[in-house]
């Protein structure tokens, strides 16, 4: 299912408006934001699912950095309101979601973070081929994913417009970089919300050894490691995913329910 993005001022975002508690999904570098559809379709209902849009391209190039989308994530939910939510990041999304959950623990119910960076330099890798080899940008697509069919046309196409687009291209490679000089593993003691880790055991970007030294440093995280999934267990593991997922934001949600029942 498709959904409409909606503008509010300078944010753009999809909003599901289910009955139940919020959750905000955040995308890392290359993702439309159809890739969080399996999530969108499973949970929409059930929760108010919000997907912003980050601005990689539309903030002014002096101003582009992990910490200026972190901010602007910020500004978002100050401009929304809400005063506690869910939050789940991928690749550079989830960098982004350690990031605010750092600065904004007491809002954050919940953090879930698939396959996501902060903790290994360069960890994002060669972002972006030169933008007239096709057959290297088709491989940089097919990376994320261990089962090739999913590593659709559509991907390449996506990678290749931004390839072929000097100030795209500048600009993936300036936050890619930003990300990589964000070093987290001294911080990641402070986080004290309840944590999910989502990799695929496949994964050659962002390889699953990342994810064991999160559950080593964040205090209580479980970590899943999904066979046959690469980099994007979301859509890969579509199925699989949504029962972990669905899970966590479960058990999360009635704990929080009974200890505020005794309090």
């Amino acid at each position: 299912m498709d959904y409409d993005i909606q503008e509010e001022g300078r944010f753009k975002y999809i909003e599901t408006r289910g009955s139940g508690e919020v959750v905000i999904l955040i995308p890392g570098l290359f993702e439309g934001l159809s890739r969080f559809n399996t999530i969108l379709d499973r949970f929409g209902s059930e929760y108010n699912i919000i997907v912003p849009v980050l601005p990689l391209f539309e903030l002014p190039i002096r101003e582009l950095s992990i910490n200026s989308l972190v901010d602007y994530v910020a500004a978002f939910v100050e401009s929304k309101g809400w005063s506690h939510f869910h939050l789940l990041g991928h690749s550079l999304g989830g960098q982004i979601a350690l990031l605010y959950t750092l600065a904004n623990g007491d809002l954050v119910r919940s953090l879930t973070l698939v396959g996501s960076s902060g903790l290994v330099d360069n960890a994002l890798g060669s972002v972006l081929p030169g933008k007239d080899d096709f057959d290297a940008v088709r491989k940089q697509a097919e990376s994320m994913f261990f089962n090739l069919p999913f590593a659709e046309q559509k991907l390449t196409e996506e990678f290749l417009s931004i390839a072929g687009n000097r100030n795209k291209s500048i600009r993936v490679v300036a936050t890619a970089k930003s990300a990589s000089r964000q070093h987290l593993a001294d911080k990641l003691h402070q986080v004290r919300v309840p944590t999910l880790l989502v990799w695929g055991k496949k994964d050659v970007i962002i390889p699953p050894f990342v994810g064991e030294k999160y559950q080593e440093l964040i205090e209580g995280a479980q970590l899943v490691v999904m066979d046959n999934c690469g980099h994007a267990p979301i859509m890969e593991q579509s199925e699989q995913f949504n029962l972990v997922f669905g899970n966590f934001l479960f058990d999360t949600i009635r704990k929080h329910e009974q200890i505020a029942s005794t309090a």
